[in-house]
């Protein structure tokens, strides 16, 4: 069987033809890490900065010192609004004079700042985005700004019905786990951040060994490792000079392991969010799989044939044959020590019961029988074909760079990842559904649930 390709963090240098490009990584002695995949063809290239640093990473108390809530989120806004020498005007039009497509993202284990340029303007993106990593002043008037900025972004969340039921799904079923905190903060960790506690989180967290940076596309690996060097040690935060050495920081080094903690009653949850509207957006789930675990690959499988497509089994019986809703899907989200599992339906409030009992019953019958032959092949053509058409942008093919280095340390290329998925047997995806349909289950409910027949359960 094809292996992944090893990301050990004691290897300094790496070469490797994956997928129809070559990739090349090198650990620099200051823990830096910079990989890059060449697409033959391109014109342009995707870049990111990527920190594994995200919001579970924040502190509710640092000892006698504040805590650190909403400053992940926070650092991203911040990060767009000045360094000592370019403030955020000069930010804007450098990317913007170039047509680059640039943006930043905060997850719950990491944070990017990333650009899409012309080969020709890679370097300029470079050194731009180093220098917001790197220098960034959190000018205080700024601060109070975003604060504003930020404030609204939950709010425009909050007015989104299938936003607040996937944060309330979260919570719910992650409890007390720090992934279970919404990503941007609430606006109460919002209104009561602190400059100072911001600043010492970007202090704390950010430096070269939290740091890498992955481009893809039209882009020379020994030009962009030195472009990166330069553009650092043009900081005058001590820091970030890569002169200096340190161990590479990698997630599982660094997170003690804490799984979710079942419930002991066997008996549904149901968690209701009372909101003006004409439907009600449901999730029913329960604790999943964490990134690393063998078993992804079933239920990768699994999840394609109950809810990943139109011709998906949650699609059919509650859309095509009932009319109950106008989408219906199942979904999966993985992190480096736990994982949640979910069915969604938005629908009428006096059918959102009759919902939940369908979802329920379409997941118990793949636990008790499995998938068909022909479920099975359609879902692996599903799964080889969007993949594919996925690795055709060089931002998936970035992205992929920084997981992997990142998360597991290991890199699946296309054909790696596909024979491992074509090894599932017919029992491990009938396994992994039992194991789903045996957990006790959390629904949430967001929209006016006065009108349907479910009850909150505390």
């Amino acid at each position: 069987m094809l292996e992944p390709i090893a990301l050990p963090l004691d290897l300094p240098e790496l070469a490797v033809d994956l997928s129809g490009g070559l990739v090349r990584r090198s650990v620099h002695p200051s823990g830096l890490r910079v990989l890059t995949e060449f697409m033959p063809g391109a014109r342009s290239a995707a870049i990111g900065f990527w920190v594994g640093v995200g919001s579970r990473d924040e502190q509710s108390e640092r000892g006698d010192a504040p805590g650190s809530l909403g400053s992940t989120h926070f650092l991203e806004h911040l990060l767009f609004k000045g360094t000592p020498t370019r403030d955020a005007y000069s930010i804007a039009t450098s990317f913007d004079r170039i047509g680059a497509e640039h943006n930043a993202l905060t997850a719950k284990e990491y944070t990017c700042y990333y650009a899409k340029v012309r080969d020709a303007d890679l370097e300029g993106a470079v050194t731009v985005l180093a220098d917001m990593v790197a220098n960034s002043v959190l000018d205080p008037e700024e601060f109070e700004n975003e604060r504003g900025v930020i404030l609204e972004e939950i709010a425009m969340a909050a007015d989104d019905l299938t936003d607040v039921a996937n944060e309330r799904f979260f919570e719910e079923v992650m409890g007390d786990h720090p992934l279970g905190r919404p990503i941007g903060g609430s606006p109460e960790t919002i209104n009561q951040a602190q400059r100072g506690d911001v600043d010492r989180h970007y202090r704390d967290q950010y430096d070269p060994s939290t740091l890498v940076v992955t481009a893809a596309g039209a882009v020379d690996h020994d030009k962009l490792l030195e472009q990166v060097l330069t553009a650092l040690n043009f900081s005058p935060e001590e820091r970030w000079h890569t002169d200096r050495t340190a161990t590479p920081v990698r997630r599982e080094l660094r997170t003690d392991l804490t799984a979710i903690p079942h419930r002991d009653s066997e008996a549904a949850r149901v968690a209701v969010t009372e909101r003006p509207s004409e439907q009600i957006n449901l999730m029913i789930g329960t604790p999943g799989l964490r990134s690393g675990d063998p078993r992804r690959f079933a239920f990768g499988i699994m999840n394609a044939v109950l809810g990943g497509g139109m011709s998906s089994r949650l699609f059919q019986e509650i859309r095509e044959k009932r009319g109950l809703a106008y989408t219906a899907y199942s979904f999966g989200a993985s992190y480096s020590d736990a994982g949640l599992f979910g069915m969604y339906a938005g629908t009428a409030p006096e059918k959102a019961a009759e919902v939940v009992e369908l979802s329920r019953i379409e997941l118990q019958k793949i636990a008790d029988s499995g998938i068909t032959e022909e479920e099975h092949e359609r879902a692996l053509g599903q799964i080889a074909g969007s993949t594919a058409l996925a690795l055709e942008d060089s931002d998936t093919r970035m992205g992929r760079l920084a997981r992997s280095e990142l998360g597991s340390g290991e890199l699946f290329d296309l054909d790696t990842s596909l024979e491992r998925f074509r090894a599932v047997t017919a029992e491990d995806i009938r396994s992994i559904a039992a194991e789903l349909a045996a957990a006790p289950t959390t629904v949430v409910a967001v929209g006016d649930t006065s009108r349907s027949t479910l009850s909150a359960t505390e």
